[in-house]
């Protein structure tokens, strides 16, 4: 028997005067009430009510847990409501986690737009490039970037993430354009720690990354932004999210390189979320808000 079931058989028992009566607001019958009442009493190990052909008695025991009873049931009804509410209304804690350049860029500004169209949101943004547990670490939702691994999360994929080489003008008047992967290793390569397409011992090419080309340099970093700036200082060249490098480009400080070969294919931008069938209002406002809003970002890079 359902515990929950048979407490709330209990009290529209009393409330209504009889099993009979409880059962048909609650879509059983009256043997199926009698049951409930059983298995409650014989669950607790004390008689509730005394019955009679009229009418049911409570037991000084059965006042008691009444009282209890209809508390956890006005509990539970105001825990639903709130539950109810939050699926429906734009409102609460929103608690976003999203790569560090990325966040730093574009993620923090768009909240704030985010906040102007729903007011009721407060944002907690987590920056990292550490792939953060959405369920243990009780996250709504994380923006990745790049290929992801198979696993339960619902993926919306955003926008494409391309990648550049990019290098200063003055350093490529010093150190000439390279045309292929093969003048890489006359050149210097400012490596990111954190992936392996664009590492600091080696880069891939090919839309596969398939194509292994080792480099080497004198500056590696696990930020981007930080290769980027490093690169404008004319330190060497810089392979990475090209979203990176765009302000740079824009203004002139940094110059695309084309080379022979392609370049790997970072895949895009991701908004990832738990396996649920009814996220909250709040989350799946904001990842329409995402849908909309990157893709006219991405246009620029």
């Amino acid at each position: 028997m359902d515990r929950l079931t048979s407490i709330e058989l209990f009290v529209r028992a009393i409330r209504s005067g009889g099993l009979s009566a409880a059962g048909r607001q609650m879509g059983m019958s009256p043997t199926m009430a009698g049951r409930h009442l059983d298995a409650l009493e014989a669950r607790l190990g004390t008689t509730l009510v005394t019955r009679t052909t009229r009418r049911l008695v409570l037991t000084e025991a059965g006042t008691a847990y009444l009282a209890r009873a209809e508390r956890i049931l006005m509990d539970l009804a105001e825990a639903d409501a709130d539950a109810s509410a939050s699926s429906r209304k734009v409102e609460g804690l929103l608690r976003v986690s999203a790569p560090m350049t990325f966040g730093t860029m574009h993620v923090a500004r768009l909240a704030a737009a985010f906040r102007e169209r729903h007011p009721g949101v407060t944002i907690e943004l987590g920056l990292g490039d550490r792939y953060v547990d959405l369920v243990e670490e009780r996250w709504d939702m994380a923006i990745r970037i790049g290929r992801l691994a198979d696993s339960s999360l619902v993926a919306r994929r955003l926008a494409p993430m391309r990648l550049a080489i990019c290098a200063a003008p003055a350093y490529l008047a010093r150190y000439g354009t390279p045309e292929r992967v093969e003048d890489l290793a006359e050149h210097v390569c400012l490596g990111f720690t954190l992936n392996e397409l664009t590492g600091a011992t080696a880069w891939r090419f090919g839309t596969d990354g398939g194509r292994r080309v080792s480099v080497q340099g004198s500056l590696y970093a696990n930020n981007g932004e930080a290769l980027v700036v490093a690169a404008v200082a004319g330190q060497g060249l810089v392979y990475g999210p090209r979203f990176i490098a765009q302000p740079a480009l824009d203004r002139g400080d940094l110059v695309e390189v084309t080379l022979a070969e392609p370049l790997a294919d970072l895949d895009g931008v991701f908004a990832v979320t738990h396996p649920t069938r009814h996220p909250l209002a709040k989350t799946r406002a904001w990842i329409d808000f995402l849908i909309e809003e990157i893709p006219l970002l991405a246009g620029a890079w």
